[in-house]
């Protein structure tokens, strides 16, 4: 068996592959492609098993292509989708393609002069100068409406699965598109395979016929499972139904470390085999040293520390788990006023917070602070009963009642967190 394939199979990450395709890759160096559509400013998580499999390929000495999408985003892919997407305007669409170009080329090795050296491409660039008439006679007279409707992805939709309520013409060109995309990638770039999630089966096969009928030539469809958690349930977004994104501005790197640091121990297990690049025996000995002590989370830390590095680097990992140190206890008080306002604030979001002017912060007595002054405690008596009985801190570390802040005390040199006990915070946003 063919090691990429091989790879993809241990890790849980093969679904199905075209007769031929383990003997392709055998064969020679072998250029292959995924599609990204352009549905926003930036990928999520639910992109990065397509990302990783093309690392993969590339990793096993393979050609990978990313294609973005311009000319399809334009139209949006109906497989697994019960609704038609909603269409957006050329300029939209083409920062779009631009965004999802600088995401890609963090992933892949884009340099050198090797064989296998990644690629990136727009469809737009060859769908843009096709009139409609060209299309529909030089590329649909060689697809039957029967082979379309036969599909899953349409199929479905017809038959009224799921909600849907039929399909548009626009939509029902997808396939046909998608396939003259790899029409194009094997005439012009060698492209002999394309891989992509279980529900582009069809649509990838579509690109195998047309090939074989336009082209007469010989092509090859490989699939990756679609990934959900272990009870079944959507995987990557949160409980509001957000998405976590790659793109820093939209999902913090805190947040996303979180992500992956808050799954389960049976996801876990299954995650660090998709989305890290830790070889076999290393994973195995991770799996055992976690069941052995389960409470120490070692898959966890290991799978939140790779993903996170992978995606934002090795500095935004420390960020996020120097914040995530503080949030459990584990941390100095200079620890906690280094973070900026950003990370402090995602750490204890929902923590109340009320604004008080600096003169009535800095060089106040530590009861008038805690009562009067921020009104976390409700009184003096309170606030000297709860200093007395050692369950007062400032900024996690422990006061007693002749303390006072200062502005070296200023977490981003305006916050402030007060707590009593384990559990109850407070910040004092200095104005």
């Amino acid at each position: 068996m063919n090691s990429f394939i091989e790879e993809l199979k241990w890790r849980g990450l093969f679904a199905d592959m075209m007769p031929g395709t383990d003997e392709q890759l055998n064969k020679e160096v072998t250029t292959a492609y995924i599609g990204f559509d352009p549905t926003a400013d930036s990928l999520h998580i639910g992109s990065l098993i397509q990302i990783k499999i093309l690392a993969h390929f590339q990793q096993h000495g393979h050609k990978p292509i990313a294609l973005v999408g311009g000319a399809t985003g334009m139209i949006g892919d109906p497989s697994g989708k019960s609704a038609e997407r909603n269409l957006l305007d050329e300029a939209t669409l083409l920062h779009y393609v631009d965004c999802l170009k600088n995401q890609l080329s963090k992933f892949l090795d884009f340099e050198g002069d090797g064989p296998n050296k990644a690629e990136l491409v727009n469809n737009y660039d060859w769908m843009k100068n096709i009139s409609f008439l060209d299309f529909a006679k030089n590329v649909g007279k060689n697809i039957t409406v029967n082979y379309m409707m036969a599909k899953d992805s349409v199929r479905k939709r017809f038959s009224g699965d799921g909600g849907a309520d039929g399909m548009s013409f626009t939509e029902f060109t997808y396939q046909l598109i998608q396939g003259y995309d790899f029409l194009h990638l094997y005439q012009n770039n060698n492209v002999k395979l394309q891989m992509g999630g279980s529900d582009q089966w069809g649509n990838i096969t579509t690109g195998t016929e047309l090939i074989r009928r336009k082209a007469q030539g010989e092509a090859f469809a490989l699939t990756v499972p679609l990934i959900t958690k272990a009870d079944g349930s959507k995987f990557g977004k949160s409980e509001s139904g957000e998405n976590y994104w790659l793109d820093k501005k939209k999902t913090s790197p805190y947040k996303f470390y979180q992500f992956w640091l808050n799954a389960t121990d049976d996801d876990a297990e299954r995650f660090i085999k998709f989305y890290t690049f830790i070889a076999k025996e290393e994973i195995e000995t991770l799996v055992e040293e976690h069941k052995t002590a389960p409470h120490e989370r070692k898959l966890q830390k290991r799978l939140a520390e790779e993903v996170t590095v992978w995606v934002h680097g090795r500095e935004e990992y420390e960020k996020s788990l120097k914040a995530s140190e503080i949030l459990f206890g584990r941390s100095t008080a200079e620890d906690l006023v280094s973070l900026d306002e950003e990370i402090f604030l995602e750490v204890f979001d929902g923590v109340p917070q009320k604004e008080v002017v600096k003169t009535d912060v800095l060089g106040v007595n530590i009861v008038d602070l805690l009562s009067e002054k921020s009104g976390f405690l409700k009184s003096k008596s309170e606030a000297q009963r709860e200093i007395k009985g050692n369950a007062i801190s400032v900024n996690k570390e422990k006061v007693n009642d002749t303390y006072t802040a200062n502005e070296s005390d200023l977490i981003d040199g305006k916050f402030l967190l007060l707590q009593k006990g384990k559990k109850s915070y407070f910040i004092v946003k200095v104005i």
